[in-house]
């Protein structure tokens, strides 16, 4: 064992071996990823060229998922692996707010506390340590392996899973997160056509959009709204930042004075709109907290950049979907646009709003209430995000 992994394990009294995962390497901030420990303590380091600070999303006592955003820190490409001790099984994946860390624990177990180490000790990196114990009172059926894994008796050469209870927790998902907002709802009817109002063909779209994502099995879908609820603007918004969303599509209808104006159009979040984003942000949010000294410009600056890379992104996501929907519904001769709309405004998350139609239209309003036309174009929107995220893992991959 190298001495910089024996301090680290001597921390917190882990006698057991720290194991390395021949996956977990990557290019940029991440070098690789540790784990060591039993059934009663885990802790998992991550190899780091840059000092980084975390914001917890979870700590996994409610419902066993860890989860961990690494602003600073680069996971280009995704990473998993099997688990040990406490932690069932991991994933680190690459998303527009950092290195998205995420841990399947075992029942009872949460994260303790969560550190950095700078160079020291022979060890020429950063590690960013992440503690794991067993709550008080829980019962636990400890294999033979990691009796003698806690006593020191074995050295364990690559991560394997162990079977540390009778209750199994799922495995980690690489799974790509997206969330549709069907606009409206409740008591907010939208625009208003011959035929009904806006909120409930939103609705209907969105349904379509989730069936056909979830068809591929490549996606976690996460609705603001599944039936004719009102949510509200600033909750949609917090509700994709929770998911950890990877992209946020708002679904909305159009109406207008003139009648015979008609198609679709898609908007992401307008220059003038960028300082009210930065008021948007609460205090709790990671980005007001990135700096390790507390220096608010350091913050500002770490926001922008964030900012400036999900524009980026929502954007070139903009560009595939009218692409993708061209032929697939009428088009607005000015399709992509930009706006300040408050659904819009979460500067760690990608996100367009796709208005499909006009329903003061007849022809529009007749093609959104159409089943089959409606799910042609809710599956030319699924080819769109398909695109995106296969365009993402090339980039990454040089």
């Amino acid at each position: 064992m190298r001495a910089g992994a024996a301090a680290v394990a001597a921390a917190v009294g882990l006698s057991a071996v720290f194991a390395v995962s021949h996956a977990a390497t990557a290019s940029g901030g991440l070098l690789k990823v540790r784990l060591g420990g039993d059934a009663e303590q885990t802790r998992l380091v991550l190899d780091i060229d840059q000092a980084a600070t975390a914001k917890l999303v979870s700590d996994g006592s409610a419902d066993g998922h860890a989860i961990l955003i690494l602003p600073t820190v680069s996971a280009q490409g995704g990473l998993q692996g099997a688990g040990q001790g406490l932690v069932t099984a991991w994933a680190i994946e690459q998303t527009p707010a950092g290195a998205r860390l995420q841990m399947d624990l075992a029942p009872d177990a949460r994260i303790k506390g969560r550190f950095l180490l700078p160079p020291a000790d022979g060890v020429a990196h950063y590690r960013y340590v992440v503690d794991i114990i067993s709550q008080p009172g829980a019962v636990r059926l400890v294999s033979s392996s990691d009796r003698s894994a806690a006593l020191g008796l074995q050295l364990r050469p690559q991560i394997t899973t162990q079977q540390i209870t009778t209750q199994q927790i799922p495995p980690v998902s690489l799974k790509k997160v997206v969330v549709i907002d069907p606009g409206h709802g409740g008591h907010d009817p939208g625009a208003s056509g011959a035929q009904g109002f806006e909120k409930d063909i939103n609705l209907a779209a969105a349904l379509a959009l989730k069936a056909r994502l979830e068809r591929t099995a490549r996606y976690q879908v996460v609705l603001t709204r599944q039936d004719d609820t009102y949510v509200p603007l600033e909750t949609r918004v917090r509700i994709a930042q929770r998911a950890g969303a990877d992209l946020f599509i708002s679904l909305h209808s159009d109406s207008g004075p003139d009648a015979t104006l008609r198609g679709a159009s898609v908007y992401t979040l307008s220059d003038k709109a960028s300082n009210r984003a930065a008021r948007f942000v609460s205090r709790d949010d990671w980005f007001m907290k990135a700096s390790l000294t507390g220096d608010r410009g350091v913050s500002d600056i770490l926001f922008d950049l964030t900012q400036r890379a999900t524009k980026n992104r929502s954007a070139a996501f903009a560009q595939t979907l009218v692409h993708r929907i061209d032929g697939k519904a009428p088009l607005l001769r000015r399709t992509q646009r930009d706006a300040g709309f408050m659904v819009l405004l979460a500067p760690d998350v990608p996100a367009v709003l796709l208005e499909m139609g006009f329903l003061s239209n007849a022809d529009d309003e007749g093609f959104l209430r159409d089943a089959q036309k409606r799910a042609r174009l809710m599956n030319a929107v699924g080819d769109s995000i398909d695109d995106y995220f296969a365009q993402a893992t090339r980039i990454a991959s040089r």
